[in-house]
């Protein structure tokens, strides 16, 4: 069940600040947001939150969430985005980076406060 609490705040999270600065800023529609919201919160959950914060630190897995939402950002906004030129969907990428990773740096302390990842990161460790 904590899995699900923080995946529901991290998909409120995201879709709140890829609305506002895609949508809002850049004029990509409400289902694109939602299709990188998804896509952005399952993978950065497995990979940041679950993998590189327990390994590693808060600065580590926000920085790979940075890399990783300007990466998924950037990669799916190209087809959505209508006439947009390769430049500005960097543009929008980076700035919906920007704002992710400050918004994943919050989350991260959620995380480490209810230890989620922390058991998956010992049990792993100590079977090899």
């Amino acid at each position: 069940m904590t899995h699900v609490k923080a995946l529901a705040i991290k998909g409120i999270m995201t879709i709140i600040v890829l609305y506002l600065v895609l949508g809002l800023g850049f004029g990509f529609t409400f289902g694109d947001t939602l299709l990188m919201t998804i896509v952005l919160g399952v993978i950065s959950y497995l990979l940041g939150d679950l993998y590189v914060l327990p390994k590693w630190n808060n600065m580590i897995a926000t920085l790979a969430d940075f890399g990783l939402a300007f990466l998924v950002i950037w990669l799916m906004g190209m087809p959505l985005s209508m006439g947009m030129t390769g430049g500005e969907v960097a543009l929008a990428a980076l700035f919906g980076a920007i704002v992710m990773a400050i918004g994943e740096y919050c989350f991260h302390f959620y995380m480490m406060s209810k230890e989620i990842g922390k058991k998956h990161y010992l049990e792993t460790r100590t079977d090899s």
